[in-house]
């Protein structure tokens, strides 16, 4: 779906407050802090900006950010969990201004962390920004997972299959799809105006997962690092515009 400039400006707002959520997050991040406390430093920035939480409640979700450390690839549920020196966390935010949604993501190391963490986030980033790149008008949707792909697998990384990139708007998950491989057609052509979120979660190891018993934390099956990097784009006639960077 092309959105309006009206539309755009709100998604521009909700944006705003994600990236702001990541800066407080970032900022709180360091060995003995939980993760319920990283949750309530993220719920302090919606409750400032007047913002609501797309995260909370949804399906049922307990929390408005998804905290997810190591091993785990996504949707952590916020809790007693103490990050210790080493640790990578991956910090899930999401916020509605006005009916409008952003969504992002971003993984931190707590304190030092191994070789095999520093290029684990540092390729999954760029993996996210290789993607993003493709978002320009005329494009096929899908040259973002292949984009992505080549750079995790060309550092020896494996891409998740069962979790993926969306569309965004009136709602946080909206069609098509955007996987974060090549799927084996090219997917829609980008027109001005459509705003989607990339999110490569990328694995040291395979990318086989499986779900903890709560029904959220999804994990790496052979117990190896995952990262994950999102950001909610708009395509425009000047290339891609990142609505959660501040």
């Amino acid at each position: 779906m092309r959105r309006s400039s009206e539309e755009l400006d709100k998604m521009r707002k909700a944006g705003k407050v994600v990236a702001e959520m990541h800066e407080a997050t970032r900022a709180a991040i360091r060995p003995g802090v939980t993760t319920s406390y990283l949750n309530e430093v993220a719920a302090a920035v919606l409750d400032k900006r007047g913002a609501r939480s797309n995260f909370l409640n949804y399906h049922g979700f307990p929390s408005v950010i998804c905290t997810s450390p190591n091993d785990m690839i996504v949707h952590g549920i916020p809790g007693s969990y103490r990050l210790a020196e080493g640790d990578i966390i991956s910090i899930d935010c999401g916020a509605i201004v006005e009916g409008y949604h952003g969504d992002a993501a971003y993984t931190a190391g707590v304190g030092a962390i191994s070789d095999l963490a520093k290029k684990l986030l540092e390729v999954t980033e760029r993996s996210m920004w290789a993607g993003i790149d493709q978002l320009r008008v005329g494009n096929r949707l899908h040259e973002v997972g292949r984009a992505v792909q080549d750079v995790a697998e060309a550092a020896g990384f494996s891409v998740v299959r069962e979790y993926v990139g969306h569309a965004i708007g009136t709602a946080m998950h909206e069609s098509p799809q955007v996987p974060n491989y090549w799927p084996g057609t090219p997917g829609p052509t980008l027109k001005e105006g459509m705003v989607f979120a990339i999110e490569p979660m990328v694995n040291a190891g395979t990318y086989d997962t499986y779900v903890l018993e709560d029904g959220w934390g999804v994990m790496t099956q052979d117990g190896q690092l995952s990262a994950h990097f999102e950001h909610t784009i708009a395509v425009t006639d000047n290339g891609p515009e990142v609505f959660t960077l501040l």
